[in-house]
This record gives structure tokens, sequence and C-alpha cells, in this order.
């Protein structure tokens, strides 16, 4: 007999329902309640942090797969807004647990599935956990929007260029309450305003940290900024004044904005509430008409128009499938294939006024000298050198035999994907492509090239002076 025990708690906490107790309490109800438990294996699923409004938790999803090859005889937990409070969700894993005959036991509720009033009644008792969720849901959000209606900072570390003051208040019902708001922080403001500046002159993040690095410009951890801290500060509303064009982007972009074209300044700055969801440590920004944006009572740094055009600059910056990201482009095909053999990082082509294009240690495009000091290697240059080194290795049957087994593999994988339907190349064409591709570099998409490249050699090193390069197989 298996038995699994699965607990959840949204918060961390060694009180009350903790995952710990509900485990605890579960084994006793085992241990009476359920015949021949005494020689059962019990294993244990814990999500601590995690809510029940989806299913996307990590030990919640480990039971699922152990199910399908370990069928277990019961599933127990302590309540059955542990295991969801989404009605959607949870009639899909009954229906689940009763078409491989696996009995589902919530302790505090004693509901029995295999009677059809018990499955009623267990439905019911979903409907109320998701409505119970979702008023919850609501509530923090209507705390949030009277909470934007006053413009406070809600604590957790300021962001650059500011800090935290606390300030007392006297409420209309006399009560004395304190408040946190941002205050101008002039030497951190100094760095903010040569991002902005450099950032709306040059478009390009990398250029901007190699700028700051240069001016010895360093974050509050005394270290370089990242790219991803730049963009951060770039696209945080904080440094916008809350003025007319800064409003009509947020309403554009479906946010709730909490004041009208009256409330309108180019004094104060903004601050956006619900960017992410906090109860989840390191969670992702969510989608902007998640937002709630007000008023803050802090100054406002960047006006709303030159914002706004920064905001439309990084979007446009962000490669798809039409635009190609810059690095990753369409005429030199070793970009990002060739190491830097000086700080191990990814070298890439960087094009000249004259046409002609280097490949460029990433480091240094990224800081300059300061990152790295490795020579720029000439485009046109390491694809001969490339040539040179590849066409007598290659003119060996025994080596060429297995380049072109491995670029038939991936050719089937890629028309797998594309297509649906698998097609043998020829390893015959295959050489001819190959050949004519040696005498003719140019006759070739730069795409093909390096997906084949991709197959023929392992790793490409440029020490400054020599490429080496690594044949596979």
């Amino acid at each position: 007999m298996q038995i699994y025990i699965y607990s959840r708690k949204s918060v961390y906490t060694g009180k009350g329902e903790s995952v710990e107790n509900q485990v605890e309490m579960c084994r006793q109800y085992i241990s009476h309640k359920i015949p021949h438990a005494s020689k059962a294996q019990i294993y244990v699923y814990e999500d601590e942090g995690f809510s029940a409004k989806d299913t996307n938790r990590p030990r919640f999803q480990q039971m699922l797969r152990d199910m399908k090859t370990h069928k277990p005889d019961y599933v127990v937990c302590y309540r059955l807004d542990r295991i969801s409070r989404n009605v959607s969700d949870f009639s899909s894993l009954i229906e689940t647990f009763q078409r491989e005959h696996i009995s589902f036991v919530c302790i505090r509720e004693e509901f029995d599935t295999s009677k059809p009033m018990g499955k009623a009644m267990m439905y019911m008792a979903s409907v109320f956990a998701q409505l119970e969720r979702e008023t919850i849901a609501e509530r923090v959000r209507d705390n949030m929007r009277m909470l934007a209606r006053t413009g406070r900072w809600l604590g957790g570390t300021p962001p650059t260029g500011f800090t935290s003051e606390s300030i007392e208040e006297t409420s209309p019902t006399g009560k004395q309450k304190t408040s946190c708001t941002l205050k101008d922080n002039p030497e951190e403001l100094i760095i903010i305003n040569e991002i902005f500046r450099t950032f709306w002159k040059l478009h390009s993040i990398s250029g901007v940290k190699k700028h700051l690095i240069q001016q010895g410009m360093h974050s509050r951890t005394g270290k370089p900024f990242s790219l991803p801290g730049i963009k951060e500060i770039l696209q945080n509303p904080v440094y916008c004044m809350a003025d007319r064009e800064a409003r009509e982007y947020f309403m554009a972009q479906h946010c709730e904005v909490c004041f009208d074209e009256t409330e309108c300044s180019d004094q104060n700055g903004l601050l956006a509430y619900n960017k992410r969801d906090y109860r989840q440590k390191g969670a992702k920004r969510q989608a902007m008409d998640q937002w709630i944006v007000a008023v803050g009572r802090h100054k406002g740094h960047i006006p709303g128009k030159q914002w706004v055009a920064i905001q439309n600059i990084l979007k446009d910056n962000i490669p798809t499938g039409n635009k190609p990201a810059l690095l990753h482009n369409d005429y030199a095909f070793l970009s990002g294939i060739i190491w830097c053999g000086q700080c191990q990082s990814r070298m890439f082509a960087k094009k000249r006024q004259s046409g002609r294009y280097d490949y460029i240690c990433d480091q240094k495009l990224r800081c300059g000298t300061l990152g790295c000091t490795c020579q720029n290697l000439s485009g046109p240059q390491a694809e001969r050198m490339l040539w040179q080194a590849l066409l007598p290795y290659l003119n060996k049957p025994r080596n060429l035999s297995p380049c072109l087994e491995s670029y038939r593999q991936h050719l089937q994988k890629v028309i797998k994907i594309s297509c649906g339907t698998v097609r043998q190349p020829e390893t015959a064409s295959l050489a001819m492509a190959l050949s004519k591709w040696m005498e003719a570099p140019q006759s070739l998409p730069v795409p093909e090239k390096r997906a084949l490249l991709r197959r023929l050699v392992e790793k490409i090193v440029w020490d400054g002076q020599t490429l080496h390069i690594f044949v596979a197989g």
C-alpha cells in the first residue's frame, strides 16, 4: 500500500496550519482511520510559499508525475483548499483520481469520494474555496487602490536616487499614524540623470554601462551596474513626472490610473503598485494592465514625454522574428560561435562605418577595455582562417563522414519540427552542398552556414593572435 500526503501554505510560518503540522495531522488520521496503514509506504509532498490559485507548484507537480508511475492507494491532505482553490483545476484532479482508482481524503472535511453525496459536497466546498481566494485578492487590490491614492511608499529598498523617510500624520479621527515617503538622494540622482541622458543619446543599454564604468559610477554595492539593473531603472515610473503625457501612456497600456487630468503635475513623480506578485520570491513583473499607477509625494525628474519615448526605444530594441538581434545578425555567421581566449566570453560581430565588421569580445563590447583587452578579429580574416584550417581536414573522407551524418540528423530534426514529416536528406547531396559552400563561401545564406558550421566544429577560440578550431567528432 502507498499513501501520498500533500501539504501547502502560501506564506512561510511555523504557527497554525504550517506544512509540518498538516503532515503530522495527516499521519495521525492515516494511522487511526485507514485500514492496514501500519504497513503502508507514506510519501510526503510539501509546497511552502505557493498559492492554490493554480497547480503550478513544484512538489504538487512532482506528486502528479509520481502518480502516473507509482499509483498510490490514497492521497491525503489536511483541507480541500490545500489542494486547489480553483474549481476547474479541482474538478480535473478529482476525475484523474477516479480514473486511476485513487481514494482522495480531506481529513478536516472528511469527504468520501466513493459516494455521490460526498463527491457533490466536495465540489461545493471547492466553489467556496475559489470564492474565498477571489474575495481575498479583491480585498488586497482595494487596499492597494486606497494606498495608491495617498501616494505613500509602502516600504522595502528605495529605488536608486531616493531614500525612504518616515513621516507622522494625524488621521481624521485624531489618531497619529506613521507612513513613508521617498526623498531625493542627490548623489545617486546624478547617476540616474546620467543613465537617462546617455541612453537618450546612444539608444543602447550596453553603451550606458560602458559609459558609467568609464565615469567611475557604480551601484550602491560598489559594483558596476548590471544590464538588467540599468534597464530596470529606465523602466521604473518612479523617475517619471506625473504629467499628461505619462497619464496618457499608462491609460493606453490599460493600467489602473488613480489620478485624473486635473491632478497631473510636473513636480511630482509616479508610483506603480502591484508591479509584481510579492507573495512569491523573485517574481517577474506582471503585465502592465495589472499595475495601479498613482501620483507619489516625491519629486519627478524625467518629463513624461521623454520617459515614454525611452519606453518605446526599449521596446523597439527587443529582437523579433522579423528583426534579428544586433549581435546575432545576418551578415556574420561566426557571431556568437567564437569564444574569447582571455575572458572566456563569446565574441560577436560589430559593423564598422566602412561596411566591414570585426568580431569583438562580449565583455569588451559591454565595458570597453576595462572589461577585456583581447584584440579584435577582422570578420573576413576570421572566415579565411577558418576555411584554410577546415578544407584539408574535410578533404579526408574519414573526417567528412561523421560531420555529414551529424548534419543529416540535424536536418531531420528541423524538418520534423517545421513540416511534421521526415525526409531523408541524401548524404551525397549534402557533400555536394558542402563542397559548393567551401568553394564559394558566399553561396549559402548566413543562417544555413551557421547551422552547418555548428555540426562541423565544437568550438572556436581566439586568443588575440591565433584562431583555435576544435573540430566535431
